[in-house]
């Protein structure tokens, strides 16, 4: 394999040394051919400007900033915006870009060049939460002024739309968050009206009530207990006057006299005792039953002796002082029971009352806790809304203070001195690159092309037939250290082949 090898790298060693001015000649057009095209190409100048992004002045846990989007999809958005052809064609024409084209290239084309010769890099730094701190605005044209000036247009159309955008996201930010916190509080009202109308209406009824209802109730069934013992003692206080208004009348001389005041005073006593009896059990009672039963009888029996009555009455002596005192005493008596009746009828009233308010506290309560968690929740609803409200308008007032987020311009348009296109150095590399190919491809093709039989290889490629004998070649002294100089350096380049 070796011995291989050793001949294919003669072979290559010897087709360059025949073939040396197809190589060379290449190799040295080339680098020439490409200073050439730069002086025929039309050259590209690009004029850049870099403009940093400012972070608010005001933080964010002060006033909180509407336009907190990402950055990359702002510059986007403007982007699109910007390279739109309404407002790169008014930059052609002002500027007169690509007058030198055809006539029947479009506007539209034309657009779509000066679209792709601009182009917009943002700059992220490192080590950082990956946002970008800014962006470079390259604008390339056929004249150095031309690249400066539309640079500068671009420039200005993004910081003009930015802070439009911005501006107009916060004020279309706070239109929108007044006209909901209008309905809002319109909801809000609604809710109010009818919560206080429901209080209006079931007052008294209402969850908050209840407890007072109680303590309502309490209090006036003690009133109650205690109005129907004074009416218990005041009947027995009458009894006790009654009989002794008896006693008094029962000392006059007339007999018939005295038989029906004893009557009237069983009577008066058994209504005494019926009242007292009616303040403490029901009228089913059976004491009761037989106490009215009684008080028939005796009413029927002073019924039944009028003449002796009216007797009576006409035959009476004066009264005396002291049966007369005891008469306005039972009046006033009478009076107090009548009182205190009407009193106790008042309390039951309002027991009743109290206690149906009691019992329709559940439903109430349940209509109640569903308008007040309404309310409450239109509440909520609306202090939210009037917190935000009162934020963005901090942030609208920001961004017309241009304390916001904001682009400076770092670096303005430069004026290109040398055009970014055709690089004179590249030009060259690839020209040498290329002579190099052609020349290699150039010596191959000649040596390919030539049938001469100079070594044992070539007749067995050539005649197919095995070789008997060879004769090999006697260099001269010069010849031979020649050969090996250049076998040497050979043999360094690719790596010590023998040969």
């Amino acid at each position: 394999m070796q011995e291989n090898e050793t001949v294919g790298l003669n072979q290559i060693i010897f087709i360059a040394r025949r073939r040396i001015w197809w190589i060379v000649v290449p190799l040295l057009v080339g680098p020439l051919l490409g200073l050439l095209a730069t002086q025929v190409v039309r050259p590209v100048f690009t004029s850049k400007a870099f403009v940093i992004i400012e972070q608010p002045k005001v933080p964010d846990k002060l006033v909180l900033q509407l336009n907190n989007d990402e950055v990359d999809s702002r510059l986007m958005t403007l982007k699109e915006q910007i390279l739109s052809r309404s407002r790169l064609e008014p930059i052609i024409v002002r500027w007169g870009l690509f007058h030198d084209l055809s006539a029947k290239v479009t506007m539209d084309e034309k657009v779509e060049k000066l679209r792709k010769a601009i182009d917009i890099k943002t700059l992220t730094p490192e080590g950082t939460a990956r946002v970008p701190s800014g962006f470079y605005i390259t604008a390339s044209a056929d004249a150095a002024p031309k690249a400066q000036a539309v640079c500068k247009d671009i420039l200005q159309m993004f910081m003009a739309e930015n802070l439009r955008v911005r501006q107009q996201r916060a004020a279309g930010t706070s239109e929108f968050l007044s006209e909901q916190l209008n309905e809002a509080k319109h909801k809000l009202d609604e809710h109010d009206a009818a919560l206080a109308q429901f209080k209006q209406q079931y007052i008294g009824q209402l969850p908050s009530d209840e407890q007072r209802n109680l303590e309502m109730l309490n209090s006036t069934r003690t009133r109650l207990e205690a109005v129907t013992q004074e009416v218990s003692q005041a009947q027995q206080q009458k009894i006790v006057q009654e009989s002794a208004i008896s006693q008094l009348n029962a000392r006059k001389p007339a007999a018939n006299v005295t038989e029906m005041t004893a009557a009237e005073r069983d009577l008066a006593t058994a209504k005494a005792q019926l009242a007292t009896l009616q303040s403490r059990y029901t009228k089913d009672h059976p004491e009761i039953i037989e106490l009215k039963a009684q008080i028939a009888r005796l009413e029927a029996q002073v019924k039944a002796n009028p003449s002796a009555s009216t007797a009576a009455a006409g035959e009476a002596t004066p009264d005396t002082p002291e049966l007369r005192q005891l008469k306005v005493a039972l009046r006033l008596t009478e009076e107090t029971i009548r009182s205190k009746n009407a009193e106790r009828a008042s309390l039951a009233a309002q027991i009743g009352s109290v206690q149906s308010r009691l019992q329709l506290s559940p439903v109430v309560e349940e209509r109640y806790k569903a308008l007040t968690r309404d309310y409450e929740t239109a509440l909520q609803f609306y202090n939210d809304l009037l917190s935000k409200s009162k934020q963005s308008e901090m942030s609208t007032d920001l961004e017309r203070r241009q304390e916001g987020e904001q682009f400076s311009v770092m670096d303005a348009p430069d004026y290109p001195v040398r055009p970014s296109f055709p690089d004179k150095m590249k030009f060259s590399l690839a020209g040498f690159g290329v002579g190099a190919v052609v020349g290699l491809l150039l010596a191959f093709l000649k040596e390919r092309r030539e049938q001469y039989l100079r070594n044992e290889v070539d007749v067995l490629r050539v005649l197919q037939l095995p070789l008997l004998v060879g004769i090999p070649e006697l260099p001269s002294g010069d010849d031979a250290a020649r050969k090996t100089g250049v076998l040497r350096a050979w043999r360094s380049l690719l790596g010590g082949a023998r040969v």
